[in-house]
């Protein structure tokens, strides 16, 4: 009887010991690509051309690496993550356009210009945090901060205008994940939140697959809803597009 149940506290220890989540650091790398719709704006002195990305200026999706770090402490996640955007096209204009300052008439070939780098630093409790069974399930309130610094610019007529903004935007909301061990798992997260005429609205799911415990790949779907109302720049965007890469965890 001794024996049986030495045998049994063994079992138990090596099957706990096996399932317990091991990676409290994990470093992702991938390319997302970003398709734009909406609008911006230059206004100086209350004047300025609202331009749509796509009937007036013909930008194009945007194609760019992107990364994250994760460090893992109990309930406790933080984050913090780099995602550049560049959207360029040519165009002419089928209308008289004001931008910052800057009168183009119709008709001029023009080349455009939007560039926006999000740097992503967030905080998540986890109100559920089964994660050291073969079935996991996580369920946690972020709370983050959006730094997006956003560059534009207009060249027609031999005469080039651009305005650059930094604006940081608060976000809260949920993240989750549901996952077969470190083998597959599902992963999603929304965030909000709008001040002053600013908001920023964040949402992606991804599928991981884990070959081996501390390496894998990733795909997903990501959506942003950006407003602007920042001196001299507004927007009213949305980017969405896939995103797939590669992590290493430990």
């Amino acid at each position: 009887m001794k024996r049986k149940l030495i045998a049994m506290a063994v079992a138990v220890f090596g099957f706990a010991t096996g399932a317990q989540a091991d990676e409290m650091i994990a470093l992702k790398a991938g390319y997302m690509m970003l398709t734009p719709s909406g609008t911006f704006s230059a206004p100086l002195n209350n004047i300025g051309t609202s331009l749509d990305m796509k009937k007036d200026l013909n930008l194009k999706n945007s194609t760019q690496a992107f990364g994250e770090v994760t460090i893992n402490l109990g309930d406790s996640s933080f984050l913090i993550g780099f995602t550049p955007m560049s959207y360029s096209g040519s165009s002419t204009l089928t209308g008289a356009i004001n931008f910052n300052g800057q009168a183009y008439t119709a008709g001029t070939a023009t080349t455009s210009e939007f560039k926006a780098d999000i740097v992503d630093v967030g905080y998540t409790y986890y109100l559920i945090n089964m994660d050291d069974l073969p079935s996991r399930l996580q369920l946690g309130f972020e709370t983050a901060v959006k730094i997006i610094s956003a560059k534009s610019s207009i060249t027609g007529g031999g005469i080039t205008s651009n305005k650059n903004v930094t604006v940081p935007i608060p976000t809260v909301g949920l993240r989750g994940r549901v996952a077969l061990a470190d083998f597959i798992g599902v992963s999603a997260r929304l965030g909000y939140l709008g001040y002053s005429g600013n908001s920023f609205t964040d949402a992606d799911a991804q599928i991981e697959f884990s070959p081996v415990p501390t390496l894998g790949i990733f795909g997903g779907y990501r959506y942003i809803n950006l407003k602007l109302n920042a001196t001299g720049l507004n927007a009213d965007m949305k980017l969405k597009g896939p995103f797939a890469g590669a992590f290493f965890r430990f």
